[in-house]
């Protein structure tokens, strides 16, 4: 898409600018694009506040990725990050030129309506493309501040997972391998539900207990679900599961977890959204992965009781009706 480029990151997001800044700061030659470079003229993005965009980080318009894709004379870079919202992420790979760099996949959640993880949007847009999914417990402003973290890559290719860790590591991202790229896509989509759920509990003050009791059974119901669609439970316990979940559940910062919280101190799910310019994937995640828990023939109670509750269920119902099901073994 752009000559000379190492990599190209689709989405000026907080999660897409944090990443093209890492990697900018690093001393790669990263792109960034944005639907409104104009709101980054000013050497900062306003969804990612306090934090300067390096002199050499490129800004480039999205507008500019069709016409791209005419121009076969146009280099491609050396891997794309794809940091849209999960609900464009469709659109998006539909306006990508041919070629062969790999897609690594930022986003999180699944397609309303095909219920389809990222990998397998992807799939259906671009086949046959080379793909991975980067995901953990990361917060962008922290990324973009430089403080220690840790992520994972995931795509059952050991070729490409080596390549891609190697070309995004940093001094201060830390990136783990797996195999089990729909477990880490899967983990990543539904700890934005969970973490609703875990928002609710403490803004409605149902204590602590409850939301370790959440967390715990929230991480059960993940993994039934990854492996029924084929990943691994194990995954579910590590960096992108319990990890990205304990982060999402406990940390302020999080979109999912404060929208929750907000509903257990009783606003309304309306007035939340309108006093919010960011995207909170777990809207549109949770009755998506209850209708795919559903064809697989999963119970996912915690996750039913979320898209009950954006459906416009009263929590004290809600929380009767998931403390009241028939008593099992863990």
């Amino acid at each position: 898409m752009n000559e000379g480029y190492e990599i190209d990151v689709i989405g000026a997001g907080a999660w897409g600018t944090a990443l093209a800044v890492l990697n900018a700061r690093a001393g790669k030659r990263v792109a960034l694009w944005a639907r409104n470079p104009a709101a980054l003229a000013g050497g900062q993005n306003p969804r990612l506040t306090g934090i300067d965009l390096p002199e050499n980080l490129v800004i480039l318009p999205t507008t500019v990725i069709a016409s791209a894709a005419k121009q076969s004379s146009l280099s491609a870079p050396a891997l794309l990050l794809i940091a849209v919202p999960m609900q464009h992420l469709r659109a998006t790979l539909m306006t990508l030129p041919e070629g062969n760099a790999p897609l690594v996949l930022c986003c999180k959640g699944l397609e309303a309506g095909s219920l389809l993880l990222p990998p397998e949007v992807t799939a259906a847009t671009q086949p046959g493309r080379a793909v991975a999914v980067l995901t953990g417990p990361n917060f962008a402003h922290e990324i973009a501040a430089g403080l220690p973290a840790a992520a994972v890559l995931a795509t059952p290719d050991a070729d490409l997972r080596a390549r891609l860790m190697a070309a995004l590591r940093t001094d201060t991202l830390r990136l783990y391998g797996s195999a089990d790229m729909t477990g880490a896509a899967l983990a990543g989509a539904a700890k934005n539900v969970i973490a609703i759920a875990a928002g609710v509990v403490m803004g409605t003050g149902l204590g602590e207990n409850a939301r370790a009791a959440l967390i715990t059974r929230g991480i059960a119901e993940i993994a039934r679900l990854a492996v029924a669609l084929g990943g691994r439970a194990e995954t579910i316990s590590g960096l992108s599961g319990l990890g990205d979940l304990l982060l999402t559940c406990t940390g302020a910062s999080s979109r999912n977890y404060s929208l929750g919280f907000d509903l257990g101190k009783g606003l309304k799910l309306a007035d939340i959204l309108a006093a919010r310019t960011s995207v909170t994937e777990g809207i549109a995640t949770a009755p998506a992965l209850l209708a795919r828990a559903g064809a697989a023939k999963v119970e996912m109670p915690i996750t039913q009781a979320v898209a009950a509750l954006l459906s416009g269920a009263g929590i004290a119902e809600t929380v009767a009706a998931v403390m009241g099901r028939a008593l099992k073994d863990e």
